[in-house]
């Protein structure tokens, strides 16, 4: 019997005009011609695609693919730099953070990146479903912000969206606005706005954040939780004990990928 694998790849972006790498979970089992359901899963603003080694969700995904309680599904953990996941710039740009120089800011057409290319990609080197219905995304921190917007913009393409610990801030504060070049494009990235302002149908999300985040991220969820519930979206937000940090993320990977697989 194969084994799982995490195959680490790259692959040029024609939208950033560089290189970027991607983690891609693929699990045991495989029956030749079957598609399957794909997570897509954006890591936080300090973080990258070794963010599934990070977690340890490759382990936990054998183990409850294993035990019969999720089914097999590729997990994809691709490259999204310090981007909030947006289209912020017309061409790639980078510089020090001047609240923390200690690491970049990146701009560019990051949101067309992550819908353009690294869908692209995986669908065309894996097997994977291409149904709305068996596609999901979700992410951490900023790459839960980033995977709710990308979905709420693209909901077409995704029936199963989680933000977790995501950086849903109900005041833009002054260490974030070099992200966004106007309050206008904040107001209209934010996913609470984008919630509040567009039909949405046929979606399941799930939100969660601890009870002890620093950034209070769970006030934001709750208000898209509301916003959502109100347009009749299945939806589930959760206040699990922990801080904003990997090691909320770990003690609750089960949890995640049960919502995504089962």
């Amino acid at each position: 019997m194969k084994s799982s694998e995490v195959q680490t790849q790259s692959f040029y972006s024609g939208l950033l005009n560089k290189e970027m790498k991607i983690n891609v979970y693929v699990p045991e089992a495989i029956i030749a011609g079957q598609s399957l359901p794909v997570l897509y899963f954006l890591h936080g603003r300090n973080g990258s695609s070794d963010f599934i080694f990070e977690t340890g969700m490759h382990q936990v995904a054998d183990m409850l693919i294993q035990a019969g309680k999720i089914s097999p599904l590729l997990i994809v953990f691709p490259q999204m730099d310090n981007s909030q996941g947006l289209n912020s710039a017309l061409e790639y740009q980078e510089f020090p953070d001047p609240v923390d120089n200690r690491r970049m800011i990146h701009l560019g057409m990051y949101e067309d990146y992550f819908f353009k290319e690294v869908i692209g990609f995986i669908e065309s080197r894996y097997n994977a479903a291409p149904e709305r219905s068996r596609r999901y995304i979700g992410g951490v921190s900023a790459g839960g912000y980033g995977a709710l917007h990308i979905a709420f913009h693209h909901q077409e393409f995704f029936s199963k969206i989680g933000g977790h610990m995501p950086a849903l801030e109900l005041e833009l504060d002054e260490e974030d606005k070099p992200y966004y070049h106007s309050m206008q494009f904040w107001f209209d990235n934010n996913p609470i706005n984008i919630a509040k302002n567009n039909e949405l149908a046929g979606l399941e999300v799930y939100l969660d954040c601890g009870d002890r985040d620093q950034g209070e991220f769970y006030k934001g969820c709750a208000l898209l939780h509301e916003v959502l519930a109100a347009k009749g979206v299945k939806t589930q937000n959760h206040v699990f004990k922990g801080e904003h940090d990997l090691a909320y993320i770990r003690s609750n990977i089960e949890k995640y990928l049960l919502f995504y697989g089962s």
